[in-house]
């Protein structure tokens, strides 16, 4: 094949110039997101300072009584009244209940989704699954959550006789269907990129498809499975319309999944737009928002670098 001219496009044109210029705007997108974020954090984190430095502030809340329990002995949220009072512990209970009912629902149906589409489905029907899957992470998160207040809470407490019509397995039930998409998106796609050379060494071996995939698979995927579940964690932590919504907004201190309750998330979202600017109760919310963005951020820290650990073992660099 002769070799072109030298005045041809493709040597005039410098690929490398290209190349750069691509590699520039990669970087560039990746400061900006990773600007916006610490920008956000850095605004979040300038509202709550004054619940520590400021007299005034101080004087009606310190951060050692919001955990603390009230002379009564009991833990209230109740920063509109005559005397506030600022109690974190109904809405961090509220929080941890409801996300872990979510979890516990949602975990089990998207990875066992994931390992039958990845697995055992047709290669039509799988086209047919994950998007179907997938779309529900489409649906508003405000029609999730009157789906569970009006449908979702009459089916619960007819089931099982609840005396709270709006509980946390009703917001958990509502909840779980956010999560679902983003935890049998990543798990699915962990479970494909397992090399094909796995599953027929395991078959050639003799075992079967069900116990190829629960003892070949999934072990070799389980980073990716650990990542979809820190995600899933994450979406569940910090939703907010489904469980302002189907949660009853009660401030309790209770772990009983039952009774209502009210989370970290649906507090922001339904008192900030309120709140006098500058007052206690003003900097206490964003002092929330700034304490569920670091219990946010440790999480995925520490779902990372399990997940790094396990890799690392799974590949036979760990200690045994």
């Amino acid at each position: 094949m002769p070799s072109p001219p030298s005045d041809h496009p493709l040597i005039r044109r410098n690929p490398r110039l290209a190349e750069k210029a691509i590699e520039a705007a990669i970087r560039l997108s990746a400061f900006f997101v990773i600007a916006a974020l610490a920008l956000i954090f850095i605004f979040i984190a300038r509202e709550a300072v004054p619940l520590l430095t400021s007299a005034e502030v101080h004087e009606e809340v310190t951060v050692s009584r919001m955990v603390a329990p009230l002379p009564n002995g009991k833990f209230s949220w109740q920063p509109v009244s005559t005397v506030p009072k600022y109690s974190l512990l109904p809405l961090l209970a509220g929080t941890l209940k409801v996300t872990l009912v979510a979890l516990l629902i949602a975990l089990p149906l998207a990875v066992g989704a994931a390992i039958f589409t990845s697995e055992f489905a047709p290669p039509g029907l799988r086209e047919v699954i994950k998007p179907v899957i997938e779309l529900l992470a489409g649906i508003p998160s405000v029609v999730i959550g009157f789906f569970a207040l009006m449908v979702v809470a009459t089916w619960v407490q007819e089931a099982f006789g609840l005396v709270y019509r709006l509980n946390a397995i009703t917001a958990g039930i509502g909840l779980s269907l956010a999560v679902i998409p983003i935890v049998y998106t990543v798990a699915e796609d962990a479970l494909s990129a397992v090399p094909q050379s796995f599953r027929d060494g395991s078959l050639a071996l003799g075992a079967n498809r069900w116990q190829t995939a629960w003892r070949v698979v999934l072990p070799a995927a389980m980073p990716g499975v650990m990542a979809a579940g820190v995600l899933g964690f994450g979406r569940a932590i910090g939703e907010t319309m489904i469980v302002l919504m189907a949660s009853g907004n009660a401030a309790i201190s209770s772990l009983d999944p039952r009774e209502s309750f009210r989370s970290i998330s649906a507090t922001i979202a339904a008192e900030l737009g309120e709140v006098v600017h500058g007052s206690a109760h003003y900097h206490v919310l964003f002092f929330l928002g700034a304490l569920l963005f670091v219990i946010t951020f440790l999480l995925n820290l520490a779902g990372h670098a399990w997940a790094a650990r396990l890799r690392t073992r799974l590949e036979g660099g760990g200690r045994r």
